[in-house]
């Protein structure tokens, strides 16, 4: 009986050490970060980039997935929330930026943020975020349908009904009336889109509908309903997989960027793990791996990085990227409000 009772008192001491030096590890072991991100892609996001990052850095990363706006909004009426990191189109980005919800940025602890171009760089001084990928519009359309070779071949009249182009409250809304300024000969900030609107309600007989998310044109073109669209480089991909006839081109005349910017929220508790996740995003080896059209399809911003003509297909890369204009989001969010009621007008009567 002494024995047992020996025996037992040595199991439990034994277990409870194994259970002390576990509890020690694993308090020991990791920090904390909590990134907020875009919800497309979130399988290929976690395997290509979150988890790898977590083992690399011995990190505990927990993830918000939402649209770019929903999640601004979030943290702007939660400034207090648990989110470090967040991930935002540019135009989210210097909305948040004009409202200081962002720590101002050390560059001298991304590392890689010497192989950002000047205007990426002068970019996330401006509004403490930093490029990581960056997206453009083009149009994608139906070669049995129609052609199309250039910007202003979609206000022809042989489209009438034929074309869907995004909503003035999408990535690529200001875009659009960007494009129409420039088919009416006088650009948006010269004349705040009196001229862009002029020939948006040109354009509007060829309109069947707006949209506003990128997945709403796959059943448009596949019902017949739409034969071309303007639309982000990054939704090229998922259309083609459900409407394998469509073609994408970006006019020789250029087209018009938009980034995705990283930053640290002022309140983050872990600062030193958010620096690390955003010099990682940047890293020459996961801006290629993420630049796989079977991963997150992100055009590089990290200039180390080389891409052939096929992982080159359907990015802002290369050329596109030389002939893509900047849009200045600064400009357009002082007008969104007023441009917004003016678009509706239009399209909706």
């Amino acid at each position: 009986m002494k024995f047992k009772k020996f025996y037992l008192w040595s199991l439990i001491l034994i277990t409870a050490g194994v259970a002390i030096s576990t509890s020690a590890c694993s308090s020991k072991s990791s920090e904390k970060l909590v990134v907020s991100t875009f919800g497309l892609s979130t399988k290929q996001m976690r395997s290509d980039v979150l988890n790898p990052f977590s083992k690399k850095y011995n990190v505990k990363v927990s993830t918000q997935f939402g649209d770019s706006s929903t999640r601004l909004t979030q943290i702007e009426h939660n400034p207090n929330s648990n989110v470090d990191v967040i991930e935002l189109a540019q135009n989210n980005a210097v909305t948040g930026a004009k409202k200081k919800l962002f720590k101002k940025l050390d560059f001298s602890k991304i590392k890689n943020f010497k192989y950002l171009s000047k205007d990426q760089q002068q970019l996330a001084k401006k509004t403490n975020t930093v490029p990581y990928t960056v997206n453009s519009v083009g149009i994608i359309y139906n070669p049995k349908k129609v052609n199309i070779k250039d910007w202003n071949d979609l206000w022809s009249d042989k489209l009438k009904q034929k074309i869907s182009v995004p909503d003035m409250t999408t990535t690529f809304g200001p875009a659009m009336l960007y494009i129409a300024g420039d088919h009416a000969g006088t650009q948006v900030t010269k004349d705040d889109g009196t001229a862009a609107f002029k020939a948006m309600k040109d354009l509007k007989p060829n309109i069947v509908k707006t949209y506003t998310q990128s997945s709403d044109l796959s059943n448009m073109f596949k019902t017949g309903e739409i034969s071309a669209a303007v639309v982000g480089d990054y939704a090229v991909g998922m259309l083609q997989v459900t409407n394998p006839d469509l073609k994408y081109f970006v006019p020789a005349s250029g087209t018009y960027a938009n980034y995705d910017n990283v930053s640290i929220l002022k309140n983050s508790k872990n600062t030193n793990a958010a620096y690390q996740y955003i010099n990682y995003r940047l890293s020459e080896s996961v801006q290629k791996k993420v630049a796989n059209a079977k991963s997150l399809n992100n055009a590089p911003v990290n200039q180390q990085v080389r891409l052939s003509k096929k992982e080159a297909a359907n990015k802002t890369y290369g050329d596109v990227a030389k002939h893509a204009k900047t849009i200045d989001f600064f400009y357009v969010n002082s007008h969104i409000s007023k441009w917004i009621n003016q678009w509706n007008k239009i399209m909706n009567n």
